[in-house]
């Protein structure tokens, strides 16, 4: 009975410590993705109204520049991290949406400049498709509001199109046809699927979606070459970077939070939970791969700088929030 209490104390205090308001978006995440309170419920709704003016999210908002970009002008990718198509994914994961003005101006700035070949948004150059750059443009615009315009359609139908025929993606430039090979890395894909509304999916989509839940499962969601230490700390934004809690959020909000081939997953992500109930942000994003950073000590000044709201090694709300959410779905 102690040990049951001790618990439910924890969990209390954390929750509490989600709902402070002076990150309306965390709040207003928590309240209702945790707490289960519905879109008209006056708290939600007060949180929601500050999304746009306190915290994080009004600070990316403060750094946009009128016309709707950030930093600089061209293309939607530059400079790593702190260009328009990161702030916009970061604007996504924190709650805001097209109903703030400012957010629609810089979505439609956004998918101006990326056109897909053939329709969609997400493309590169003459519009070639990139599993990992497309698929994340489109659940950010899933998720700021746009599930249904017919130019996030037609992206998620190109990722149909262009998944490896046993499910999956690739991290590759892909013009037609489908993928050359699959990795737990592009991820991306799949969790456009998890934050499009399964009443809009083709039967298309759901072979797809099943296809790649099954490979991660197969995978158990780390199973692939040699260990990859950056699988195993927890960060955010997460960009196009994986890690395993990314895989479990996935994978359990597409309804496979049973399966037991979640269990590794799921025993790292309790271990890895503090004594005070909450978890840290490992680091802002996953050590580049050995080339990189060779490529990057011998030039420092093309080192990315990281879109950073948390200190790494500390408690991180956003991690602790995604991490309840997954529990919340398993337990």
């Amino acid at each position: 009975m102690q040990s049951h209490l001790r618990v439910s104390v924890l969990q209390d205090k954390v929750l509490d410590w989600l709902l402070e308001p002076g990150q309306p978006s965390v709040r207003y995440l928590a309240l209702t993705q945790l707490v289960g309170r519905k879109e008209t419920d006056r708290g939600v709704r007060e949180a929601k109204a500050l999304i746009p003016t306190v915290g994080w999210t009004a600070d990316i908002l403060r750094r946009r520049e009128p016309a709707g970009w950030w930093v600089r002008d061209r293309g939607w990718l530059e400079p790593r991290f702190t260009g328009t198509h990161w702030n916009m994914l970061a604007l996504a994961d924190l709650g805001a949406t097209r109903s703030i003005p400012e957010v629609a101006a810089s979505a439609e700035y956004w998918m101006a400049k990326s056109p897909l070949q053939g329709g969609g948004v997400g493309g590169f150059g003459k519009g070639k498709g990139h599993h990992c750059y497309t698929a994340n443009m489109a659940r950010g615009l899933i998720r700021l509001g746009y599930a249904e315009d017919p130019r996030v359609r037609k992206t998620l139908d190109w990722l149909v199109k262009t998944a490896h025929p046993r499910g999956g993606w690739s991290c590759r430039f892909v013009k037609d046809g489908p993928a050359p090979s699959r990795t737990l890395d592009a991820w991306e894909g799949l969790a456009a699927f998890a934050a499009y509304p399964r009443s809009t999916w083709t039967p298309a989509m759901t072979s797809c979606v099943e296809r790649a839940a099954e490979y991660y499962l197969e995978h158990e969601l780390h199973v692939q070459g040699d260990r990859y230490e950056p699988w195993y700390r927890f960060h955010w934004p997460v960009h196009y970077y994986y890690d395993l809690l990314v895989g479990l959020d996935v994978l359990t909000a597409l309804g496979y939070g049973k399966d037991p081939r979640l269990g590794f997953a799921l025993d790292l992500l309790r271990r890895k939970r503090r004594p005070d109930g909450r978890w840290n942000l490992d680091a802002d994003q996953p050590d580049p791969d050995p080339e990189t950073a060779a490529f990057y000590a011998k030039n420092p000044k093309q080192r990315p700088t990281p879109l950073s709201f948390e200190m790494a090694g500390r408690p991180s709300r956003m991690v602790t929030l995604r991490a309840l959410i997954v529990l919340s779905r398993v337990e």
